[in-house]
């Protein structure tokens, strides 16, 4: 069998050019890939003491089967030549190596609780062909999206049925023309539930303008550089690495507009298979490890909390961890596959294993709705699953579980539907950054979640979606209106330069919430050539090999100059419902010795650390802020209510001088007058 499969691992593109030849990498064209047991998602219990040192050895797991997938695409000639090589050289050395670590595994868990039964059963590996796609199933979701029946069949048959070997994207592990479909041969098949806590709050992070890239995974592998052997785009929190810990999370800078998301979102990057050259081109989880090509910025990114059809929401604990999809799925199954690709104007059609083609003047779409329902006691589990659930179709959490916010991330891109008659020579083709073995597929999509909303403002958000209504930074339209819109919450922007309102002049301050082009820093996705913008200088270079520059001059990306402050709220604004007080707000400042301070009080006096990280939010906890008394609104003119009475006596000085004189002259006539008579 590997002699057939490897026919094709040596096929050129339809332009007769190898896939060594066009990506520049050495990584050779693979039909091919390998399929290991996934030892991360059986391993359910795990003691804590262990966590540690498991979560390291299920990272080299990875590094193991990576490096084995580039020996057996870099040797598709040894094994047309010889059927054995691929046993021999590659998989028989994979199960050694397999062994000692599961067995390293088993050992660290027995010496803190009982030792795992049947784990040497997962060290075997296998060689599969890369054209098959996995069994299809519901997926992650838990019934609230089915796949498409229809999805992409069309797009199966387009590209003149080339298949991995002959069109093997810029690195040769995939993207291929089959992994596409034109998103009007879909039947609609997505449908939204209102409910009981029918609201939704919207935060607004930007859109990674300020290139924080890198290839670790501090979920999945904390400790372990490159653990996701693919590089992630992060909005949020700007420190986010395999080594920070958590209160280096707390005391990050954040890329959101409301300091108190200090809320870590990261996902795949999408790349253009064009033949660029970024700067992580040559290093581990970049061009070494098969994802090459132009790293694309997103359009668009919406951050928007939902609630639950059936009943009351519930603040999530602080620190929730939350992995969405899997990115392992082609060769694991759909099991906990959750990938949403579409295009804008399209939304109700979604499709799981294919990449959308959109028409002309339509944007590509992928959406991420991340698990609804919490276990009530932990923020993550041995397996990174299951301490959180999806509802089911009717909006029921399972048995010992309750409902919290959903996070619903929305990420457009500017993308042109490649041209697959020719392998995307004339329109290139793209994907997302996956592990070398998964070739790039769609299903693998993912997406990562830390929560670290202050607990205010996740009372404020429990309340807005039980309430029914719409609240949040990022509300009415997300952070980054279309080219030519005025952004509708811009007023929620002004914590970032407090110290400036008071030089305000006050000729006419309520027309200041209308002045959108006057912030365009705070907006640079409005233009349409905003997706290059954000990958210069600080692009991949920093790749997560040291892991610890990703604040470096990133937490200012988004946020206004200190000398200019946003336009302030209108009364009835949508984003101070929920009890939040513009005042409020914009006490907590975003500059370098007050960022740390956030997060409803966790700072006191000498700045240390006093907000016990990893105490949970959860009902009965994490209310929303007190309301506060109203004052009066900054739209009035300063000299109204402004000024003391030492302000009127200077004012009124000059008048009564003048009147003293006066009367002074009028007594001296008066006396003249009378000495002449």
């Amino acid at each position: 069998m590997a002699a057939n499969v490897y026919a094709s691992a040596t096929d050129g593109g339809s332009g007769g050019d190898s896939a060594q030849t066009r990506s520049g990498t050495g990584v050779r064209t693979a039909g091919a890939t390998i399929d290991c047991p996934d030892v991360g998602s059986k391993l359910t219990s795990v003691p804590e003491q262990a966590r540690g040192e498991v979560d390291k050895e299920l990272a080299l797991l990875d590094e193991q089967i990576a490096k084995a997938y580039q020996r057996l695409s870099e040797s598709a000639q040894q094994v047309q030549q010889d059927p054995g090589f691929a046993d021999n050289a590659v998989v028989n050395p994979l199960k050694e190596k397999r062994a000692a670590t599961l067995e390293r595994i088993a050992i660290a868990i027995d010496r803190v609780g009982d030792r795992p039964e049947g784990l040497e059963a997962l060290a075997a590996c296998t060689v599969e062909d890369g054209n098959e796609a996995p069994a299809q199933g519901e997926g992650q979701d838990g019934g609230d999206e089915q796949p498409a029946e229809e999805q992409g069949q069309a797009g199966q048959e387009q590209g003149n049925g080339q298949g991995q070997g002959a069109n093997g994207g810029q690195a040769g592990n995939g993207p291929v023309a089959a992994d596409f479909a034109d998103i009007k041969s879909v039947q609609p098949n997505a449908n939204d539930k209102g409910g009981a806590s029918g609201g939704s709050f919207a935060t607004s992070c930007g859109v990674n303008e300020n290139g924080l890239f890198n290839s670790d995974n501090i979920i999945a592998a904390p400790g372990v550089t490159n653990g996701a052997h693919h590089f992630h785009d992060y909005v949020g929190n700007q420190s986010n690495n395999a080594f920070a810990s958590d209160q280096d999370l707390a005391k990050a800078e954040t890329s959101c507009d409301d300091q108190g998301d200090k809320s870590s979102y990261y996902w795949p990057v999408v790349r253009l298979q064009n033949g660029a050259q970024e700067q992580d081109a040559q290093k581990p989880g970049g061009g070494i490890e098969g994802n090459a090509g132009e790293i694309v910025t997103p359009k668009q990114v919406t951050l928007t909390f939902v609630g639950n059809p059936r009943e009351k929401v519930t603040a999530m604990p602080r620190l929730l961890r939350i992995i969405t999809g899997d990115a392992k799925s082609f060769v694991n199954g759909p099991a906990n596959a959750n990938a949403s690709w579409s295009c804008t104007g399209f939304e109700d059609r979604q499709l799981k294993d294919k990449y959308p083609l959109c028409p002309q003047g339509s944007d590509v779409v992928r959406t991420f709705k991340f698990q609804s329902c919490w276990d009530g006691r932990n923020i993550d589990s041995a397996n990174h699953r299951t301490h959180v659930a999806f509802a089911d179709a009717a909006g029921n959490c399972p048995s010992g579980f309750r409902p919290i916010p959903q996070l619903v991330q929305r990420i457009v891109y500017d993308i042109d539907a490649p041209s697959l008659q020719d392998g995307g020579r004339t329109t290139p083709l793209f994907a997302v950054d996956s592990f070398p073995e998964q070739l790039h597929k769609p299903v693998t999509d993912h997406g990562d979640f830390i929560n670290i909303f202050d607990e205010d403002l996740m009372g404020e958000m429990v309340d807005c979606i039980n309430d029914g209504r719409k609240c949040g930074a990022g509300a009415d339209g997300g952070q980054n209106p279309a080219p030519g819109e005025e952004p509708q919450e811009e007023p929620t922007k002004t914590p970032e330069a407090p110290q400036e309102e008071p030089t305000k002049t006050p000729e006419a301050p309520q027309e200041e919430p209308t002045k959108a082009p006057e912030a365009p820093q705070e907006q640079p996705t409005k233009t349409p050539d905003a997706p290059q913008n954000g990958n210069g200088g600080g692009k991949p270079a920093d790749n997560g090999d040291d892991g610890d520059d990703g604040d470096d001059g990133n937490g200012g990306g988004a946020k206004p100059p200190a000398d200019k402050p946003g336009p302030e709220p209108e009364p009835g604004d949508a984003s101070t419902a929920g009890g939040a007080q513009p005042e409020v707000k914009a006490t907590a400042s975003a500059d370098g010795g007050n960022a740390a301070e956030q997060g409803g009080g966790s700072k006191n006096g000498d700045d240390e650390d006093t907000d016990g990280l990893g105490d949970s939010q959860a009902v009965g906890q994490a209310t929303s802020a007190a309301p506060t008394p109203s004052v009066p609104s900054r739209t009035e003119p300063q000299a109204v209510g402004g000024g003391g009475l030492a302000d009127t006596g200077a004012q009124l000085w000059p008048a009564a001088a003048g009147a003293v004189l006066v009367i002074a002259g009028f007594v001296v006539l008066r006396r003249v007058r009378r000495s002449h008579m």
